[in-house]
């Protein structure tokens, strides 16, 4: 079976979570975060699930931390990795922000994982005030997605970038 590993990223309000939804209509898609496990641990702490700036910096600083002491970000992403290639999809986006943290999920997944920045450019916030949101550009991605088409014509332009890139690697 066909599988693709993408790592996806850009800033807030790019579209990536609506791209992905868009993407499961026409491929079995797993879509993962790192945040996810660290916003887990957030809750204990007393994050309320808030979307402010002081929220999303202790969210980064909780996951820098993380990955400091146990590198447990890399392996909570590996272990969905491996799970998704036992399962029955054929894509898995795992949503990663911080360079670093990107490049060892590739290295994790022996290269077989592509990376894909989302920009729109109807998004100008200048800085969150953390460096995974404020740092997103900071790496070279294998593809960028410009999500500039309006809402109803969106999916349709991802899944036909996606279908490019899946007949380019399937080959």
């Amino acid at each position: 079976m066909k599988k693709l590993v993408f790592v996806i990223n850009g800033r807030g309000g790019v579209g990536k979570d609506a791209l992905c939804d868009f993407a499961a209509r026409h491929f079995r898609v797993t879509n993962l975060s790192t945040i996810m496990p660290i916003k887990d641990l957030a809750v204990q702490c007393g994050w309320q699930g808030e979307k402010t700036d002081r929220a999303r910096r202790f969210l980064s600083d909780l996951k820098a931390v993380l990955a400091a002491y146990n590198d447990y970000p890399t392996l909570w992403a590996k272990e969905r990795y491996l799970e998704f290639l036992a399962d029955e999809n054929e894509i898995l986006f795992m949503h990663i922000r911080e360079a670093e943290e990107i490049e060892k999920f590739v290295r994790a997944t022996d290269g077989r994982a592509e990376t894909i920045l989302i920009r729109r450019a109807a998004v100008h916030r200048e800085a969150y005030g953390n460096r995974s949101d404020d740092e997103v550009e900071d790496y070279t991605y294998d593809y960028v997605y410009d999500n500039d088409l309006p809402l109803e014509e969106a999916g349709e332009g991802f899944v036909a970038f996606l279908k490019g890139i899946w007949n380019s690697l399937t080959e």
